[in-house]
């Protein structure tokens, strides 16, 4: 099924970046910013190749999807920022949550700028970091630079593997599959255990004293 699936988000973005060329390129990375997993994986890598084939510019390649990546994280920081106010005060009147929603907010108002530049770097975080970005509020300005930086870095990478790698290009994809499980698992064994613990210390509260 996810073989499946796969096979026709990547077919559907080598005809759109065959088609459309640079705005491609420039639109694929801007849904994949919008909290839309659109692989990045495929789209930088398959340009990088085609540049490496004399078809693109290698530089307006990594710039088109640098921008597109901007574009489309400014576009969810703004959604968040806007409209994340129903979301926190949902949140907030979960008890299992309101506790620790506030150190998630300490966590981003002290670190947030570390974790948008690495968040950056990192298959699936990449896609949603700015959405917590927005809803916490983290500077705009300092926000974009460090969007702009890690995403112009993300794009160099995958469209100079793509380039030098040229027709195996595709042997990417494999290996960044399994790192894009490897995340996952993590995150779903994190929602797991944070779960769990909420759960056994509500339950030991009911506990009797054993003075």
């Amino acid at each position: 099924m996810i073989t499946s699936i796969l096979a026709i988000i990547s077919k559907f973005i080598l005809d759109l970046i065959s088609k459309i060329e640079y705005g491609g390129i420039f639109l694929l990375m801007a849904i994949d910013s919008v909290n839309i997993p659109i692989p990045s994986e495929i789209t930088m890598p398959f340009s990088g190749f085609l540049a490496g084939q004399g078809t693109f510019n290698f530089w307006i390649v990594v710039f088109a999807g640098t921008i597109g990546s901007v574009i489309g994280s400014l576009v969810s920081y703004g959604i968040a920022y806007f409209v994340g106010k129903p979301l926190i005060n949902f949140l907030k009147k979960i008890p299992i949550v309101n506790r620790d929603y506030f150190k998630v907010e300490r966590f981003f108002n002290n670190h947030g700028q570390k974790t948008i530049f690495w968040g950056r770097l990192i298959p699936v975080v990449r896609t949603f970091i700015s959405f917590p970005a927005g809803i916490f509020k983290v500077n705009i300005w300092k926000f974009t630079l460090l969007t702009i930086i890690g995403s112009f870095i993300w794009s160099l990478a995958l469209s100079f593997l793509g380039y030098i790698l040229g027709e195996n290009w595709m042997v990417l994809q494999k290996y960044f599959h399994r790192f894009d499980y490897l995340i996952l698992a993590i995150i779903l064994v994190f929602i797991v255990w944070y779960i769990w613990r909420k759960l056994s210390n509500k339950g030991n509260r009911f506990l009797p004293s054993q003075e």
